[in-house]
């Protein structure tokens, strides 16, 4: 069977840098921190009082007010960001075969917000159970796929990935081989997470996931540095359209480039560590590179997982060199987290467009915050503090979730 082709013809984004590709993207160029202090409640007793959190969104400007209160945030950011996504592909509403169009949203935690609050008030209360009769609909993770699908009455393929920080590469990747197995000829694919709440950073922080580094928030995120101590927790968006070659040529879309493999993998080995040796991150990229048919030195571009946590931030590293050997320091390598902090369920998403547009313009963002050299770690070349030009043909995307969760993309530039 001839695998059908599969290009990206619509981009939408809500990230703590940037409410539109083309704002994130700058930002990401211009190295631009999102991360401060956290505005949604009283943080002043937590451990960790920042976040990157998204900016200068106001739901009522997208949805009536009775509307929005239906849509946990989670599921806000995605019908948004999907919207930017449908309307950038520009299709013909009255021509497109609804029946070939699917969507795959993830989230690696839902409505977080709905579910602390619903719970919180029932404990609270006298112990009689007074609901909300949205509770259930608005904290579901599937939900938002179901809500995308039917604002534009897409009867394809449509479910939830839920890997934890993998989520919503995993998403990308289901998408990719839907369409090339002609179960489909158009996605909305990608992820939106909204968990920069009391119970979401009082849970990271209980587990010392996150970046206590309260009197400077600016410079938390440090992936790849010596003394980073954990990782700033965003929220946000993103969303790719996902479409068969010969259906997007037929219509005369715009092309972005092409998705030409995916790679996913398990470490089989802790519940929130890494593999130390990057195992399963090597499983996950060969599987991508045998999957589009290349070679290590065909890739001119990661975009790591690197999330600035002391062991994630040694084991990807190791993982690279292990697999690409002398080639690794010829690569340039980056964390867009160091401005994007960590979007959890809808990383994958959004750092696979910084990947994409790193692809379309032959610019890679760098990563911010380095200050001092980790001799644990090898000195591949992270792009630090200042983005770097040079050629992208093929670049690759890792996300990586607690649950030992592995998933890899590879983009390319498009070529008829």
């Amino acid at each position: 069977m001839e695998l059908r082709r599969v290009v990206i013809t619509g981009l939408g984004a809500l990230t703590p840098i940037g409410n539109s590709v083309v704002e994130y993207w700058n930002n990401l160029i211009g190295g631009v921190c999102g991360a401060g202090p956290i505005t949604r409640f009283d943080a002043s007793k937590f451990k960790t009082q920042f976040a990157c959190e998204l900016k200068d969104f106001n739901a009522e400007n997208f949805f009536d007010r009775k509307e929005a209160r239906k849509f946990d945030r989670c599921s806000q950011y995605g019908i948004v960001c999907a919207d930017q996504a449908v309307q950038d592909a520009g299709f013909d509403m009255t021509t497109l075969d609804l029946d070939r169009v699917g969507v795959i949203w993830a989230s690696g935690i839902g409505g977080l917000e709905t579910f602390a609050t619903e719970v919180t008030a029932f404990a609270l209360g006298d112990g009689t159970p007074r609901f909300n009769p949205f509770f259930i609909p608005k904290m579901i993770s599937d939900i938002t796929a179901g809500h995308i699908s039917m604002k534009y009455g897409f009867h394809g393929p449509n479910f939830a990935t839920v890997s934890a920080c993998a989520s919503s590469a995993n998403a990308l990747v289901d998408a990719f081989n839907y369409i090339r197995l002609g179960k489909a000829d158009v996605f909305v694919a990608g992820g939106s997470e909204a968990a920069i709440t009391p119970v979401g950073v009082g849970g990271f922080n209980g587990m010392h996931a996150l970046s206590t580094r309260n009197d400077d928030p600016s410079t938390a995120s440090r992936p790849f540095d010596k003394d980073r101590d954990g990782f700033v927790m965003g929220e946000g968006a993103g969303a790719l359209i996902f479409e068969e070659l010969g259906h997007a040529l037929a219509r005369g879309a715009r092309i972005y480039g092409e998705i030409v493999g995916g790679g996913l993998s398990a470490d089989a080995y802790h519940i929130t560590a890494p593999h130390p040796e990057g195992l399963g991150a090597i499983l996950s990229m060969r599987t991508a590179l045998a999957d589009a048919g290349i070679t290590i030195q065909d890739i001119d571009h990661i975009n790591t997982h690197g999330t600035s946590t002391p062991a994630g931030d040694i084991a990807e590293p190791k993982a690279i060199v292990s697999l690409f050997g002398d080639y690794a320091y010829k690569v340039n390598i980056n964390s867009t987290k160091s401005m994007t902090g960590h979007l959890l369920g809808a990383a994958g998403a959004v750092e696979s467009i910084a990947t994409l547009m790193a692809v379309i313009n032959d610019i890679i963002p760098p990563t911010i915050n380095h200050f001092t050299d980790d001799p644990e770690i090898a000195q591949l070349n992270f792009t630090f503090n200042k983005a770097q030009k040079r050629t992208v043909n093929y670049a690759l995307s890792n996300t990586f979730g607690f649950g030992g969760h592995n998933a890899t993309v590879i983009f390319t530039k498009y070529k008829a």
